[in-house]
């Protein structure tokens, strides 16, 4: 009995400290998905990457952390590049911020065939407490820094990019639980013709309530729940739980990717779910 006491006492200290020592510093996977989006033009093929919830800090997301993510996610060679928000260090655990310029700059050495894309994520807003004083409309600071670093920030705006359009909505969570700074009629309003759409916001809740015209969407948010056994996450921040925490769903013909991220919030820990590139291979 003592032996086996013993060894899972072992067992579970090695699980441990795989989760908190080993995968969120030194894993970094590609996480590949192939889309086939409903109506999507015979012929284009477009390679998305997509990065989320960085939450730079020290000691797991430092300087030279980031620019082995950069240059990763340049290997991949792709068509479009999208940042999914949530960019700052929300941990107790962070021994040194990053200063937002500095991070805006090392993002901003992205490059992609069409263009670099990014939108706030919930973070954004709480970590910036003038943002959050002066309400709906307000820039964080981060977004400022990466319109200085050239990385072009989608709040409920729209742009194109080579054959397809990118929007980005705004934090859904910016003020609190589904009170937030998104647009979506505003951002609607500059979709027209038949041009695919790709949408991009931080936060998954929102997938139910947008227009099929939206050929793929991009989240983050949930880091996949951070702790992933048996494809199931124990917790995740969002009120359908599992329905959308981590992966390719396809539900009424519609597309979603939630990446897994990068980053940690709340624990520094990552089991079963390493940090992760996105790389979404979009065709008919």
């Amino acid at each position: 009995m003592l032996v086996g006491l013993g060894g899972g006492v072992a067992l579970g200290a090695g699980f441990a400290g795989y989760g908190f020592g080993v995968e969120p510093f030194l894993r970094l996977s590609v996480q590949q998905h192939r889309v086939t989006p409903a109506g999507w033009p015979p012929g284009l093929k477009l390679r998305v990457a997509a990065l989320a919830d960085l939450h730079a800090g020290a000691p797991i997301m430092a300087e030279a952390r980031i620019e082995q993510i950069v240059a990763a996610t340049n290997a991949l060679d792709p068509d479009i590049t999208v940042l999914l928000g949530d960019y700052g260090p929300s941990s107790r655990f962070v021994t040194r911020e990053l200063d937002h310029a500095d991070v805006a700059r090392r993002l901003g050495a992205l490059r992609a065939r069409h263009g670099v894309f990014a939108v706030n994520g919930n973070h954004d807003w709480w970590e910036d407490a003038a943002a959050m004083r002066a309400g709906r409309g307000a820039v964080p600071s981060i977004a400022r820094a990466f319109d200085t670093a050239g990385i072009d920030v989608l709040a409920n705006r729209v742009r194109r990019a080579g054959r397809v359009l990118v929007g980005g909505l705004d934090s859904t969570w910016a003020f609190g639980f589904e009170r937030g700074a998104d647009d979506l009629p505003r951002l609607m309003r500059d979709v027209t013709g038949d041009t695919p759409l790709l949408l991009l916001v931080h936060e998954p809740d929102i997938f139910p309530r947008l227009p099929a015209r939206a050929a793929v969407t991009f989240c983050g948010h949930t880091h996949g729940g951070q702790v992933r056994l048996l494809g199931y996450s124990p917790r995740i921040p969002s009120r359908y739980g599992n329905r959308y925490a981590w992966g390719h769903v396809r539900e009424a013909g519609r597309d979603l990717i939630v990446s897994g991220g990068l980053g940690t919030t709340t624990l520094p820990v990552r089991f079963g779910v390493p940090p992760e590139i996105t790389l979404v291979e979009i065709s008919a």
